[in-house]
């Protein structure tokens, strides 16, 4: 079942990203309507993660929408609430995103500085953007397996 759910997340995040969507967007898209959450303000509340953080090379898009979309299925909601299934869920994205990719951050993945109008043609002129649908799917598909992971291991209520 849980090979099932992060392959359809997958391929939701792809779907969007080929819609239009940037990385961050698509992926916390695709992890809250696996989640059943509907809501136009998610991908808004990610934008400004894309392209490594508003192209400032920092953290890829697809790995902080990856994290958001965990927030949303492990977060707290109250202060007496554990940081932990989220915490640990995080951190085994983190160590798997950079474990096949070999980075994290934007400029690393890419190549280039998204900031700069050099930036911006090397990604164009090296058809980049196909990377970053990659990472955008993977990412999406590592979330919600430890979703998946994480729900299988909770104890039943």
């Amino acid at each position: 079942m849980s090979q099932e759910f992060a392959t359809n997340v997958r391929q939701s995040a792809e779907a969007a990203f080929s819609s239009g969507l940037y990385c961050a967007e698509s992926v916390v898209l695709a992890l809250a309507q696996a989640q059943g959450i509907e809501s136009a303000l998610l991908p808004q509340a990610a934008t400004a993660f894309c392209g490594g953080m508003a192209r400032s090379c920092g953290p890829c898009g697809a790995l902080t929408g990856a994290m958001i979309g965990l927030g949303l299925a492990l977060g707290r909601s109250r202060p007496e609430d554990s940081v932990q299934p989220a915490y640990v869920a995080t951190q085994k994205l983190i160590a798997s995103f950079e474990q096949e990719f070999g980075a994290r951050d934007c400029h690393r993945l890419l190549g280039c500085d998204l900031g700069t109008p050099e930036g911006q043609a090397t990604f164009r002129a090296q058809n980049l953007g196909e990377r970053c649908a990659r990472y955008t799917g993977r990412a999406a598909e590592i979330a919600a397996a430890l979703i998946a992971e994480s729900e299988a291991a909770a104890p039943a209520a």
